[in-house]
């Protein structure tokens, strides 16, 4: 784990796929239930602008998470994120298989989560990266650990050190 030690402008200026989990990473963890069952979850606007900008620079976006969601659905509806995957637990395969439609190597993708099932992932990609608060595994596996917490402009982070490499 490290975020005291850039990774190297060459590796960003390489990523083609910036995949996450949803859930304590472009939110806090947190998921709100009334007693009539609906779901709420809070995401950052800071994270939605970075994705919309990776979005618009071409670099394709996706969202891999463990729980299917309807709240989920509506912020990637909303956002028009293109590669949207729920009810995967199988994060490795998942991203691989994503990859491998996209025809991508691992150098070209950043994955970031912040759980055990994520960990795997997080060591497959290129840059592999999470949160301060995420469990041992994930922070083990990972290359980059934001500054920013999760839900709270961790994703936009990663956004803008991918855009930072990009030609104007």
């Amino acid at each position: 784990m490290s975020d005291s030690s850039p990774i190297p402008a060459a590796d960003w200026s390489a990523i083609r796929l910036f995949a996450m989990d949803v859930d304590g990473i472009l939110t806090d963890g947190t998921v709100q239930i009334s007693s009539d069952g609906t779901e709420t979850k809070s995401f950052s606007i800071l994270d939605g602008m970075g994705l919309v900008r990776l979005n618009r620079a071409g670099i394709a976006v996706a969202w891999i998470s463990g729980r299917p969601s309807e709240a989920t659905t509506r912020r990637a509806t909303e956002l028009k994120i293109p590669h949207l995957i729920q009810g995967r637990t199988d994060k490795l395969v998942a991203l691989q298989e994503l990859a491998g439609r996209l025809n991508l190597t691992a150098s070209q993708c950043v994955y970031m989560g912040d759980d055990d099932i994520d960990a795997s992932a997080i060591a497959w990609a290129g840059i592999g990266a999470s949160v301060p608060d995420a469990m041992p595994a994930a922070l083990d596996a990972a290359r980059y650990v934001t500054r920013r917490p999760a839900g709270r402009g961790a994703v936009r982070e990663i956004c803008e050190h991918i855009l930072a490499q990009r030609s104007p």
